[in-house]
Protein backbone atom coordinates (compact mmCIF):
# COMPACT_ATOMS: atom_id res chain seq x y z
CA UNK A 1 0.00 0.00 0.00
CA UNK A 2 1.45 3.33 -0.72
CA UNK A 3 2.31 6.13 1.59
CA UNK A 4 -0.90 8.65 2.69
CA UNK A 5 0.22 12.34 1.78
CA UNK A 6 0.44 14.11 4.82
CA UNK A 7 -1.32 17.82 4.76
CA UNK A 8 -0.25 20.77 7.18
CA UNK A 9 -2.65 21.56 9.86
CA UNK A 10 -5.98 23.29 8.78
CA UNK A 11 -7.61 25.76 10.94
CA UNK A 12 -10.74 26.15 12.36
CA UNK A 13 -12.25 28.07 9.82
CA UNK A 14 -11.27 25.60 6.63
CA UNK A 15 -12.13 22.87 8.56
CA UNK A 16 -15.34 24.38 8.55
CA UNK A 17 -15.38 24.98 4.70
CA UNK A 18 -14.30 21.77 3.98
CA UNK A 19 -16.83 20.37 6.21
CA UNK A 20 -19.46 22.55 4.62
CA UNK A 21 -18.02 21.27 0.70
CA UNK A 22 -18.94 17.43 2.04
CA UNK A 23 -22.50 18.58 3.72
CA UNK A 24 -23.26 20.20 -0.19
CA UNK A 25 -22.36 17.20 -1.88
CA UNK A 26 -23.83 14.83 0.73
CA UNK A 27 -27.06 14.63 -0.66
CA UNK A 28 -28.16 12.04 -3.38
CA UNK A 29 -29.97 14.60 -5.04
CA UNK A 30 -27.06 16.60 -5.57
CA UNK A 31 -25.19 14.02 -6.74
CA UNK A 32 -27.58 13.25 -9.41
CA UNK A 33 -28.01 16.68 -10.42
CA UNK A 34 -24.05 16.67 -10.43
CA UNK A 35 -23.71 13.33 -12.68
CA UNK A 36 -26.49 14.79 -15.33
CA UNK A 37 -24.24 17.74 -15.72
CA UNK A 38 -21.53 16.00 -16.18
CA UNK A 39 -22.98 13.81 -18.47
CA UNK A 40 -24.96 16.30 -21.05
CA UNK A 41 -23.07 19.64 -20.17
CA UNK A 42 -25.44 22.59 -19.56
CA UNK A 43 -28.84 22.18 -19.14
CA UNK A 44 -31.94 24.34 -17.86
CA UNK A 45 -33.76 22.94 -14.57
CA UNK A 46 -36.43 21.94 -16.85
CA UNK A 47 -33.97 19.35 -18.31
CA UNK A 48 -32.45 18.75 -15.25
CA UNK A 49 -36.20 18.38 -13.42
CA UNK A 50 -36.44 15.04 -16.06
CA UNK A 51 -33.65 13.50 -15.86
CA UNK A 52 -33.10 13.38 -12.03
CA UNK A 53 -36.97 12.82 -11.39
CA UNK A 54 -37.88 15.73 -8.90
CA UNK A 55 -39.49 18.21 -9.03
CA UNK A 56 -39.40 21.96 -10.82
CA UNK A 57 -39.09 23.83 -7.30
CA UNK A 58 -36.56 20.57 -5.70
CA UNK A 59 -33.99 20.85 -8.53
CA UNK A 60 -34.44 24.93 -7.87
CA UNK A 61 -33.38 24.57 -4.35
CA UNK A 62 -30.71 22.14 -5.25
CA UNK A 63 -28.97 23.97 -8.05
CA UNK A 64 -29.17 27.04 -5.48
CA UNK A 65 -27.03 25.39 -3.05
CA UNK A 66 -24.82 24.08 -5.22
CA UNK A 67 -24.41 27.37 -7.04
CA UNK A 68 -23.64 28.89 -3.72
CA UNK A 69 -21.23 26.64 -2.92
CA UNK A 70 -19.56 27.82 -6.17
CA UNK A 71 -19.79 23.80 -7.94
CA UNK A 72 -22.20 25.60 -10.63
CA UNK A 73 -22.83 28.50 -12.31
CA UNK A 74 -26.53 29.16 -13.01
CA UNK A 75 -27.19 32.01 -16.02
CA UNK A 76 -30.83 33.45 -17.31
CA UNK A 77 -31.78 33.26 -20.52
CA UNK A 78 -35.49 34.84 -20.27
CA UNK A 79 -37.88 32.99 -18.05
CA UNK A 80 -35.27 29.96 -18.26
CA UNK A 81 -32.27 29.04 -16.00
CA UNK A 82 -29.28 26.82 -17.23
CA UNK A 83 -27.00 25.49 -15.38
CA UNK A 84 -23.55 24.06 -15.46
CA UNK A 85 -20.55 22.75 -13.10
CA UNK A 86 -17.89 25.16 -12.88
CA UNK A 87 -15.70 23.45 -10.21
CA UNK A 88 -14.32 20.32 -11.93
CA UNK A 89 -12.53 18.93 -8.45
CA UNK A 90 -16.14 17.60 -8.05
CA UNK A 91 -15.07 14.74 -10.45
CA UNK A 92 -12.05 14.13 -8.61
CA UNK A 93 -13.43 13.87 -5.05
CA UNK A 94 -15.78 11.64 -6.78
CA UNK A 95 -13.06 9.55 -8.21
CA UNK A 96 -11.66 9.23 -4.96
CA UNK A 97 -14.33 7.91 -3.09
CA UNK A 98 -16.10 5.71 -5.78
CA UNK A 99 -12.37 4.01 -6.05
CA UNK A 100 -12.21 3.51 -2.71
CA UNK A 101 -15.89 1.76 -2.37
CA UNK A 102 -14.56 -0.07 -5.24
CA UNK A 103 -11.75 -1.63 -3.54
CA UNK A 104 -13.97 -2.28 -0.18
CA UNK A 105 -16.59 -3.85 -1.95
CA UNK A 106 -14.02 -5.76 -3.93
CA UNK A 107 -12.03 -6.82 -0.44
CA UNK A 108 -15.28 -7.68 1.11
CA UNK A 109 -16.42 -9.70 -2.13
CA UNK A 110 -13.46 -12.04 -1.62
CA UNK A 111 -14.13 -12.39 2.39
CA UNK A 112 -17.11 -13.94 1.60
CA UNK A 113 -16.08 -16.13 -1.42
CA UNK A 114 -13.09 -17.29 1.20
CA UNK A 115 -15.83 -17.82 3.54
CA UNK A 116 -18.66 -19.64 1.68
CA UNK A 117 -15.43 -22.21 0.40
Amino acid sequence: MGQRKKHTEMSSEALELVASRFRVMAEPARLRILQALEAKGEMSIGELTGIVGLSQPNVSKHVKILTESGLVARRQEGNTVYCTICDDSVFEICDVVCSSLRERLAAHSNILKTARR
